[in-house]
């Protein structure tokens, strides 16, 4: 078996240390020895995107906000969705992913990040959301792929997302029409109850995690204003 070779270390605020491996021509990001995300599943993380757009397909130049870059699947697939007026909000809390983007896994970023219809902000992508919330919404769709979905495994504050309150400032800094997509890697009952309480209409689809059909089934919530 081809061995799995460390390349980097970074520290999650308010959370465990996140590693980056390298195996034979793919990458793992690994917390706590769960492995986070890597190349070789990537087909849940395009879904997140394709789906999403074809909810607001109506829109000529999308403002798309997306939480959390990972290894970047669900940016190159809005990219190749939207026209050129498009504006690509893309939030990462943790500098070094961004870092690794443009250093080790270059290939595997592809330029995407200095795409012109691209603005990344290194932060918390609850707080992209709360300050567009008090501007009167504006995003036409919310990507997120924050943790481990609802039920958090990396890093407790990232609960707030979720929470009602956190799912009221999403629906605020939406625009009108406009779709919140929150992926997860299972089902959550409760979640879906308290998509509806906040006043979206939601629609669940399970998808795999490979491109190919293949691999763990993951689950993505579309969320519209009723």
């Amino acid at each position: 078996m081809t061995p799995r070779i460390l390349i980097d270390t970074a520290s999650i605020p308010g959370g465990a240390d996140m590693q980056l491996f390298s195996r034979g021509g793919d990458f793992m990001i690994v917390v706590d020895r769960n492995e986070l995300m890597s190349t070789r599943m990537n087909g849940s993380e395009i879904a997140l995107a394709t789906l999403a757009l074809e909810r607001i397909a109506g829109v000529k130049a999308p403002k798309v906000l997306i939480g959390g870059y990972g290894m970047g699947f669900t940016l190159r697939a809005v990219l190749g969705a939207v026209g050129p007026g498009a504006v690509v909000t893309v939030a990462e809390l943790v500098p070094e992913i961004i870092a690794w983007a443009r250093g080790p896994m270059a290939a595997v970023a592809a330029g995407c990040l200095d795409d012109p219809r691209v603005v990344v902000v290194e932060g918390d992508v609850a707080d992209v959301i709360r300050a567009n919330g008090f501007e009167g919404g504006g995003f036409d769709a919310i990507l997120l792929d924050v943790d481990n979905g609802p039920d958090g495994l990396v890093r407790a504050e990232n609960d707030r997302l979720y929470a009602p309150r956190g799912l009221a400032v999403a629906k605020a800094a939406l625009a009108p029409g406009g779709v919140l997509a929150v992926w997860s890697a299972g089902p959550d009952a409760k979640f879906v109850r308290r998509l509806g309480a906040a006043g979206f209409a939601v629609e669940e689809i399970a998808v795999k995690a490979r491109t190919n059909g293949k691999g763990p089934r993951h689950v993505i919530w579309f969320a519209t204003v009723r």
